[in-house]
């Protein structure tokens, strides 16, 4: 049996940021993000030498590296292309391994799966092509309101008459809260009715997909507590959240990586 160490890492490069994640041995060493912009192949680079150099480890060190997401196909090194919805049950599945399915809220699409005791996928469910389900309908009121993304969270836990919004489609919904920002309605109050309306449309997708728990919610709508709390109010149940929820998909490819990778080498046991 072999000592030698071996390191692995997964990118995920999103519609908004791409994130990398450096494990050995299913532990995160280190990881980092940065807004994807105009250059996927660019921002990857720097993105991935920015965490490798957070974990003391050279670019040639790494046994294997998985990428996903959207630009999944422009990374500047050769790489593994994974589904993002496997590299995000995995890595819900090594932070909860009680987990049995899991919502994903990204950019551009909710996806929701139920998940195996093993972290593969059983089943998965997507949003349609809406704003209203996805994170870019959060950022389209925050824009609105003028309130910093990062704040809307705890401003709509603040809210004591959430607004009720009359459609689900996120081209009405903007004309409708800019006419209740004109009848004087609070942003915190707006905002919680966001989150409801973004709440029904995910509660439905987990019911159609008869949920399972423990439920875990990973992707940038993890970093809004408000978000959790409306979906958790929407299915009863209580959410787990990953610490650094947006890097979860770059975690889990990390993670699938390891696996394929030590299932042929037993020097990584």
């Amino acid at each position: 049996m072999s000592n030698v160490i071996k390191y692995f890492a997964g990118v995920d490069v999103g519609s908004v940021s791409v994130k990398a994640a450096i494990l050995s041995r299913r532990e995160l060493l280190a990881w980092e993000l940065a807004a994807s912009g105009g250059n996927y192949r660019d921002t990857t680079r720097k993105v991935i030498d920015a965490a490798l150099a957070r974990a003391g480890i050279a670019f040639d060190r790494l046994s294997g590296i998985f990428v996903t997401g959207l630009g999944a196909g422009n990374t500047p090194f050769p790489a593994r292309q994974v589904s993002d919805i496997s590299c995000c049950a995995m890595g819900s599945h090594v932070l909860f391994p009680s987990a049995r399915t899991v919502i994903d809220i990204g950019g551009q699409f909710t996806k929701v799966a139920r998940i195996t005791p093993q972290g593969r996928v059983a089943d998965f469910l997507m949003s349609e092509k809406c704003a209203t389900g996805s994170g870019r309908f959060l950022q389209i009121i925050a824009r609105i309101l003028q309130v910093k993304l990062e704040d809307i969270g705890s401003l709509s836990m603040q809210s004591e008459k959430p607004v009720e919004f009359s459609t689900n489609c996120a081209v009405f919904a903007e004309s409708e809260t800019v006419s209740r920002i004109a009848e004087g309605t609070r942003p915190q109050d707006i905002l919680a009715g966001v989150h409801r309306a973004m709440a029904s449309k995910v509660g439905m997708l987990v019911k159609r997909l008869k949920m399972e728990p423990d439920v875990v919610l990973a992707g940038g709508g993890g970093e809004d507590a408000g978000l959790v709390r409306a979906i958790g109010n929407a299915l009863g149940i209580e959410i787990f959240v990953p610490r650094e929820p947006r890097i979860t998909a770059a975690f889990g490819a990390a993670c699938l990586a390891e696996s394929e990778i030590c299932d042929l080498d037993r020097a990584c046991q």
